[in-house]
């Protein structure tokens, strides 16, 4: 039975991958400067402004999908006979899953002989696009919505996140690094290194003194735990840092011949929490 594979926003990926692979997208929203945007590959508002914005003292909260967004979005896919695998981000970082695990309840009752299939990606920004990225490489290869999902449930723990980000106080306003800490860190350029766990939440892990020791922890990470690399397509997302996320691809291709590098700006719907010159990093790994 053909399915279509739907992710939302956080997922970061580029508009042309998105297109080219037949994914659907729904957008979250941000409010910035006290009007609402959608987080829309840049059409509402460029990731340049954004990040502008947000280096001149701006501040942007951030808003989940509700359950009748999903409904619409979902409703013509199953009318036109086919049925909806949803990846969803982190279910610890967003109450979007919740959302869409309703929602499909309620299209059950709407549409009995089609199915909706939730799946919590525990993953954030391009890990999430990663996890994304195999649900419809084994779409495509012929699997069906039960296998995709099983596929999925056992393997995305396997999605490893890596990133550092350049401001601490972004982080203290979502309630990740304490006042103190962040002012501290900030005095002593203190850049943290974090990871998302098994249970899909934002942990610091490590400090490093400066911002390219910081980076170069992410690479190092990669080292400790990647699974057969040269197989591998790796994601790298960055806040309006385009030149260190080439320089850290760089550093990647230098040490392994991996099949492919992806890399994209940071939405603002993760950018609103991360900050300009976040870089992060996304692979298959040993589990987190």
């Amino acid at each position: 039975m053909a399915y279509r594979v739907f992710t939302d926003s956080c997922s970061d990926l580029p508009k042309d991958y998105v297109l080219a692979r037949a994914l659907s997208v729904i957008p979250l929203r941000f409010h910035i400067g006290g009007k609402e945007y959608l987080d829309d590959f840049g059409q509402s508002m460029s990731c340049k402004e954004f990040y502008g914005k947000l280096r001149e003292g701006a501040t942007s909260t951030t808003a989940q999908i509700n359950t009748e967004e999903f409904c619409r979005n979902f409703s013509p896919v199953l009318e036109s006979g086919e049925d909806v695998l949803y990846l969803a981000f982190s279910s610890a970082l967003s109450g979007t899953y919740q959302s869409a695990r309703l929602a499909a309840e309620e299209l059950k009752a709407r549409y009995p002989e089609r199915t909706v299939a939730v799946v919590d990606s525990l993953c954030a920004s391009m890990g999430q696009g990663l996890l994304a990225h195999y649900a419809l490489n084994n779409r495509d290869a012929g699997m069906s919505l039960a296998e995709n999902v099983a596929w999925l449930e056992e393997n995305k723990g396997k999605v490893c996140h890596w990133f550092t980000v350049f401001d601490l106080n972004h982080l203290r306003r979502g309630g990740r690094v304490s006042a103190a800490a962040a002012f501290v860190g900030t005095m002593l350029s203190i850049k943290p290194v974090l990871h998302v766990d098994d249970a899909g939440r934002l942990i610091p892990v490590e400090k490093a003194k400066g911002r390219a020791r910081s980076i170069r922890a992410l690479l190092d990470h990669m080292k400790a735990t990647v699974i057969r690399p040269e197989e591998q397509v790796v994601f790298i997302s960055h806040g309006d840092s385009e030149a260190d996320a080439q320089a850290l691809a760089d550093s990647i291709r230098q040490q392994w011949n991996v099949q492919e590098i992806k890399i994209h700006n940071i939405g603002p719907v993760i950018g609103s929490h991360s900050g300009p010159d976040t870089i992060a990093l996304f692979f298959l790994g040993e589990p987190r």
